[in-house]
Order: C-alpha cells, then structure tokens, then sequence
C-alpha cells in the first residue's frame, strides 16, 4: 500500500517538468525571440524572376497541314461503240500514245462494202446532175428534171457519210495522249459497248483534290500555292490552286479545292495519298507573342508587360494561333516587353526581376 503513495506524486511531478519544459524552458523562449529578431532583420525578396520577350513586327505565312489525293489530269475507261470481232489491237500495254492513235479495230467489212456500192452510184448521179444542168442552162430539161438528180446525188452522199460514221465506229482511238494501262481483251474475242478494252491516264499535269474547312474559305483563291509529299517519293512537290468547288459539303462542312502540279517525270501516280501543306495567305507585317505567354479571359484575353519594373495586365486582341504562338492584332506594339515566364505568379504591380531578354 505504501508503494503507490510514492510512485504516484513522482508520476505527477515528471509530467509537470515535461509541461513547463514545453511552454517556459530554454527552446520555447528561443522560438519566442525569433519572429522578434526577424521584424528587425532583413525583409523577405518579394520579386518575382521572369523572362521578358521584346515585341518586334514580323513576317508570317498562315498555312494549314491537311490530307488529298492525286488524280490524273485526264483519265477514261476504253469501250467501243459498236459491237463485233475484234480484227486489231494496235498498243502495248503501260506505253505512251498520242492521241487520235489507232488501238483497236473490229471487223468493218459488211460497211465498207457498203460504201463502196454508194460510191459507184455517186460518180453515177454526179454525171446525171452534170448532165440536166447543162439541158436546164439551154432549157432542153425543166427545173423539176435538174431538182430531182440533184436530189438523188445528195441523198447518197448523205448515204456515204453515214456509212463512214458507223466505220469509225468500228475503230478506238486514243482520245488524248497518255499511259495506256492492262488490256482486258485478245485478238479474235467479241467485243461489245459494254466490254473494257483498257484504262488510258494523263498524268502530266498531276491534279491534287482534297477538302478544306469551310472558315477558311475566305482565304482560299486560284493561285494559292500548296506544298505536298507523298508515301513514295521524298521529293517535295509544289501545285497551284485552279479550281474550288462552288458548293459546301453538308456533312463535313468542307469545301473541295483541287490544284495541279507538274509531273514529266511520272512520280505522281493517281490514288497516291498526299500530305498537304496549303498558304492561306501572307502577312508581311504582325505581331506574335508566346502561346503561353497570353492568358484566356472570360470576354477577352490578356497579357502581362513590363512597367517602370512592375507586371501590367493588358488586354490583347488575337487571331491566328500556331504551335507555338498567337497572333495578336491590337494591344501590343513593337517595343513592348511581354513576360513570357512566371505567369502564375504575376499580379498587377507585383515588382518583377528580368532573369532574361528574349529578343
């Protein structure tokens, strides 16, 4: 029982030393003293580093990466118009021809067989006409007589001209100089209207065709020039915009543009895919700043310049936006020194320290 009463008062008197060591000893008036030696000490550096980029004018080209696809200039599936045996082919597959060249021809002797029976009675009904003109000059035959022969020599002629029609019709001819791809046909098979007989291609010029997206349309004009590459070539090609389609595609709301581009030495091949660099315009003279110099406001957007060595907010119109940077059409001028870093930590009269000048 005795125990107790002497454990107990020692328990007691240990933890008021820990207490009073706590709250009145050495360290806790040493923790005291300090913020008294800090109020006559130095003040804290309130300055916020940053780098600075003056603002100067600047040359820059609006330009748009986008996907096309290159078309022949010219480009048709061979048929013939008219049915029968084929007699000739006259090409060699993936080889150039000119146009107006003979390359199929099916048989056409029922027609000229034809003609020449017309014929003979052409030279006929020439010397009938020659004839009653002369009796009509000395009034030996009437008018009605010289009207009829004259009649009958023109209806055979007209008889002729027919027959020839339909023996072009028998021969295929080049409608423009070009590659002429893989024949679907062999000598002696049957030919109608409805067979191929083989794909003809001008590739030179090349047409490139893509789509372009419908704000920049009051960019886009014949003349501009675009940059492309294709899968199977490293050479850079460059085409100039010919054509824009008048109408607006309701799906995409896209606009078709299609340009064209030199191509005498074949690299261009049609269905090749293109990736596109297209100038929308040149702009000799403007102003661009950092992207994550300008900071995004609810109505507008703003930057921070340098004034008498304070952060000045400044609200900034923009335009065109790159990968880098952002145009800026009103609120700035050359001169000026726009902070580029530290944003988060600026305020409006917040002292700055310039780290460095980006010219």
């Amino acid at each position: 029982m005795k125990l107790k009463y002497i454990v107990y008062p020692l328990l007691v008197l240990l933890i008021a030393y820990l207490v009073y060591n706590k709250f009145y000893g050495a360290g806790a008036k040493e923790k005291k003293i300090e913020p008294a030696s800090r109020k006559g000490g130095k003040k804290p550096d309130k300055t916020v580093p940053v780098n600075v980029m003056l603002v100067k004018d600047t040359a820059f080209s609006n330009a748009i990466d986008i996907t096309g696809t290159i078309d022949a200039n010219e480009q048709v599936d061979l048929r013939s118009e008219t049915a029968g045996n084929i007699t000739g082919i006259y090409f060699k597959e993936g080889t150039h021809v000119n146009k107006g060249q003979l390359l199929v021809k099916v048989y056409n002797q029922d027609q000229y067989a034809s003609l020449r029976s017309v014929q003979v009675q052409i030279k006929l009904a020439e010397i009938v006409e020659y004839r009653n003109r002369v009796l009509l000059q000395k009034e030996a035959v009437s008018k009605e007589e010289y009207d009829t022969s004259l009649s009958s020599l023109n209806v055979l002629k007209s008889q002729a001209d027919l027959i020839r029609a339909q023996i072009a019709k028998t021969e295929v001819r080049a409608p423009f100089s070009g590659i002429i791809g893989l024949r679907n046909i062999s000598p002696g098979g049957y030919l109608s209207p409805s067979s191929s007989i083989a794909t003809l291609v001008n590739m030179d010029p090349a047409k490139i065709t893509f789509s372009v997206p419908e704000r920049y349309l009051p960019l886009i004009k014949t003349g501009s020039k675009i940059h492309f590459n294709i899968e199977s070539s490293p050479q850079n090609f460059v085409g100039t915009v010919y054509a824009i389609e008048p109408n607006i595609n309701q799906t995409s709301r896209t606009i078709t543009v299609r340009a064209k581009s030199a191509n005498p030495k074949g690299l261009l091949r049609a269905g090749s895919f293109a990736k596109i660099n297209l100038t929308l315009e040149q702009i000799p003279k403007t102003i661009f700043v950092p992207t994550e110099s300008v900071i995004p406001d609810i109505k507008s957007n703003k930057v921070f310049v340098v004034s008498n060595g304070v952060a000045e907010p400044r609200e900034v119109k923009t335009d065109v936006r790159t990968a880098t940077g952002i145009q800026i059409t009103d609120g700035l001028k050359p001169g000026d020194s726009v902070i580029v870093s530290g944003i988060i930590q600026l305020k409006p009269k917040v002292p700055l320290k310039i780290v460095k000048i980006i010219k």
